[in-house]
């Protein structure tokens, strides 16, 4: 990791574009971009088509550092090229985008109101790869459906520890502890929440700096004490579900938190649009997410 790009990500204006979609929920992400599950036989060919998307996303002359901090990808990813380049360097070294990579294998079954993560089996080997492939930091998800105070106390302690490996190993983790959208008790979870961080944060060693990838709250600045935390590099906003107007308008209520949005940030694009139409589109909801990501 470079100063200059932990510089970038503690200082920067901008956002996180999320174009991490993996194995569960690349299908969806095609189907909303116009290709169904008829146009592909296998995962290869899959992985080859979001692939094409997002590489569509990544090289639009819309898609640029004055606007965008980091990118999230996925290892299918990371793996492959853009133009010549491994995804990573060719978001750093053209784009001036700060690379971060999904670590996570997905969500185990639910119990105590909440979805852990699976074990991540591979993290070691995992880093070592990234550390050749220039990537700055990690992101894995958990996801929170109930007030439950043993299941949220769970999925902190999971996030954090897995976090303080990353950390050693020389990148900037992010944790995703996802508060449903939905939960009808959504704001006690985030109450349960906050307290369960405020407590592992006071735990962590001075040399140890994270990020958190939070659902925008129900009370507006809810998490703003937590991002004077010493160990706290940035806390980003998920936008979980909501349309991109919405997500909008709950994060512009936020002081100081910044988008990392998924679908907000693709949503309207198709395959069938000319370059001229993709790129008009895709500089509308760039630059909407990013003025809210300021304020």
């Amino acid at each position: 990791m470079l100063k200059e790009q932990l510089e970038r990500m503690q200082h920067g204006l901008g956002f996180i574009a999320a174009l991490d979609q993996s194995g569960g929920s690349t299908p969806k992400a095609l189907r909303l971009y116009g290709i169904d599950e008829t146009q592909y036989h296998n995962d290869e060919e899959m992985f080859d088509l979001i692939h094409e998307m997002r590489t569509r996303i990544i090289t639009s002359p819309v898609f640029t550092s004055e606007h965008i901090l980091a990118a999230i990808l996925f290892e299918n990813t990371m793996d492959r090229k853009i133009c010549g380049e491994y995804s990573a360097d060719y978001l750093w070294n053209v784009k001036g985008i700060l690379p971060i990579l999904k670590v996570d294998k997905g969500l185990a079954p639910l119990e105590n109101g909440v979805q852990l993560m699976k074990p991540i089996t591979n993290l070691d080997e995992l880093l070592i790869k990234a550390k050749q492939r220039h990537i700055f930091g990690t992101k894995m998800r958990s996801v929170i459906k109930e007030a439950n105070p043993q299941g949220i106390a769970e999925i902190v302690e999971q996030q954090f520890a897995i976090a303080h490996q990353i950390a050693l190993a020389g990148f900037i983790p992010i944790l995703e502890p996802e508060v449903d959208i939905h939960a009808p008790d959504k704001k006690e979870c985030e109450v349960l929440l906050k307290e369960e961080i405020i407590n592992h944060l006071s735990m962590l060693d001075d040399n140890i700096h994270i990020m958190f990838k939070l659902t925008i709250p129900d009370t507006p600045d809810f998490y703003r004490a937590l991002m004077s935390d010493p160990h706290v590099v940035r806390i980003v906003a998920l936008s979980g579900g909501y349309t991109r107007q919405e997500a909008n308008d709950k994060l512009a209520q936020n002081h100081g938190l910044i988008a990392s949005f998924s679908r907000a940030l693709t949503q309207g694009l198709h395959i069938d649009q000319s370059d001229e139409d993709f790129n008009a589109l895709l500089k509308t909801s760039i630059t909407s997410i990013y003025e809210a990501s300021i304020l």
